[in-house]
């Protein structure tokens, strides 16, 4: 797959390693591995790097001096695309929808927002129920007005450029596996909007490489999450060129474990947490990877690993945790000597 023919601007530290999770693997009884999609650079890494080496490559060539996007307040995405637009010398302009209704002070100016301003990027909120992709519009028509050539990002940087960067993370897992002589039985990794997993399924598609991949839904109902990605993989591999290799029932999502909705930390995801960092010193993020790792853990748990090497894909995340402190009753680990 000739995936130099598209734009791109290569920030991200590729590739990423794959290492076992030797002491997970034992306390779960599976073997377990995890593709460090966390350590790919740009203010703590992150999946979205990848999608982003695309996207502002495309922004670049269209001639933009601002990008604009949006997403949850925590957003990720939102702070890595600050950051690209730092290290690029555009300007950037993210609007975040409040998905939890928190009060919270640190959850609203610490974490990612925190470094979203760092980045030199602004910001404004909006209550939960916008059209956030109408506001985004409208706040760049606002800013074209004013005289920007503003580039937009669909939230999580998922559409078929986005997508591209997990086409390219499919091809260089399958490199390292090849190379090493591995077999992997099955890819696990967190789904929101769709943006990764849909990269993944295109070029694993692409690549016949007959791994299934399970997303563990952190959003959307499954009929839902499903049809996003499925139709996001179509797009992706029509801009490939190679429309038609993916199939309906490539495309799996679990979402028994996004709890009370998106952002919102549930017990198994907080247990996650506890979990990656005291076994692996791996940090997650509440509101995305850890739902991802909470889903690994429960099916691990109740068999349906069975005699299969799981690779855990990391997201990503940490840095929304100061956000989150809240969640957290570490209160225990102070001890007098």
């Amino acid at each position: 797959m000739h995936l130099s023919r598209f734009p791109r601007v290569h920030l991200a530290h590729l590739p990423t390693p794959l290492e076992p999770m030797k002491r997970l693997s034992k306390e779960l009884g599976v073997e377990l591995w995890i593709k460090r999609d966390d350590c790919t650079g740009m203010s703590t890494g992150g999946n979205k790097t990848r999608k982003l080496e695309f996207l502002m490559a495309e922004a670049i060539e269209q001639g933009a001096d601002m990008v604009m996007t949006q997403g949850a307040t925590q957003t990720n995405h939102g702070r890595q695309t600050a950051a690209y637009a730092a290290k690029l010398g555009l300007a950037c302009h993210i609007l975040l929808e409040d998905r939890t209704g928190y009060n919270n002070p640190n959850y609203n100016t610490n974490g990612n927002v925190l470094l979203d301003h760092l980045h030199g990027a602004t910001t404004e909120k909006f209550a939960a129920g916008h059209d956030m992709p109408a506001e985004m519009e409208r706040a760049a028509e606002k800013r074209r007005a004013e005289g920007h050539n503003v580039y937009v990002i669909p939230g999580g940087g998922s559409n078929p450029t986005g997508a591209l960067g997990y086409v390219n993370c499919a091809f260089e897992l399958l490199n390292q596996v090849n190379t090493s002589g591995m077999k992997i039985d099955r890819l696990v990794h967190a789904t929101g909007s769709s943006g990764t997993q849909a990269g993944l399924v295109a070029g694993m598609s692409a690549m016949n490489a007959q791994i299934p991949i399970l997303g563990i839904g952190t959003r959307a109902p499954q009929p839902k999450q499903e049809q996003m990605v499925y139709d996001l993989a179509c797009k992706t591999v029509d801009k490939l060129g190679c429309s038609g290799i993916v199939k309906r029932e490539d495309v799996i999502a679990n979402t028994d474990y996004v709890g009370e909705g998106y952002g919102i930390p549930t017990e198994s995801g907080i247990e996650a947490i506890r979990m990656f960092a005291e076994f692996e010193g791996i940090l997650l993020d509440p509101c995305y990877s850890a739902k991802g790792a909470a889903g690994l853990i429960d099916l691990a748990r109740k068999g349906a690993f069975k005699d299969e090497r799981v690779v855990f894909l990391h997201t990503g995340g940490a840095a929304a945790l100061g956000g989150y402190d809240f969640a957290f009753d570490t209160s225990d680990r102070w001890v007098t000597l």
